[in-house]
Parts: structure tokens; sequence; C-alpha cells
């Protein structure tokens, strides 16, 4: 079984807060640092990012699970890191185009198209 691997939640540094703006509230009011070794990490991974889930998996989590150096035999590629990167790019995109897609779904489900038989 995949090891729990280092995880270090902090709260946002200013900088961070300030090049996010708003964004950190939507995000989670806290972030993740998180350790590939003891060298690399992915720094500030929102708190919402890391913990989103799809089939009741967290994404990242379970990418870099199934990544682990004793299961798959060799270090992770460079496009592998960049991978989760990227993954963690896109779902904060996601959660960040929430409102309006939820304002989307909901306006569409008051005015259904009537089809004719």
């Amino acid at each position: 079984m995949p090891g729990k691997g280092k995880i270090a939640q902090r709260p946002y540094s200013p900088e961070e807060r300030k090049a996010m703006g708003e964004a950190t509230g939507q995000l989670g009011e806290d972030t993740r640092d998180v350790y590939l070794n003891d060298v690399a990490y992915w720094q500030n991974i929102p708190a919402r990012v890391w913990d989103y889930t799809i089939g009741g998996y967290q994404v990242i989590k379970k990418w870099l699970s199934y990544r682990e150096e004793d299961l798959l035999g060799r270090s992770l590629k460079v496009s592998e890191v960049q991978e989760v990167t990227n993954m963690a790019r896109r779902i904060g995109a996601i959660l960040l185009l929430e409102p309006e897609l939820d304002a989307n779904y909901e306006a569409v489900k008051r005015s259904p198209y009537q089809w004719r038989a």
C-alpha cells in the first residue's frame, strides 16, 4: 500500500495571498506544500485543490499514490512532476468557475426546453 507522504498544511504567505487575490477565499483558507522528497515539493496547493475529490478519491493524492517509486520501480519523470502542477492548476480553475457554473445550471434548470412529440 502506498505511503502517506509528507504534506505541510500552512497559512498563505502574504506574497501568495497578494498574488491570488480574491481566489484565496474560493480555494480555501490555507494551503499545502506537498513533498516529492526531502528536497523537492509542490508549494502552495490550496486546500480545496488538494482536497478535491472525484468518486470519493482525492485526485492529486491518488494520482501520486500510484506513482510512488516503490510501486513504479523508478523515480518520477520530469513530465510526471509537471503533470501534478498542471493538474492542480486545472482543478483550481474548475473551483474558481463553480459560482458561474452553478448559476448557469440553475438558469437551465428553471427553463428546460419542451420537446414536441
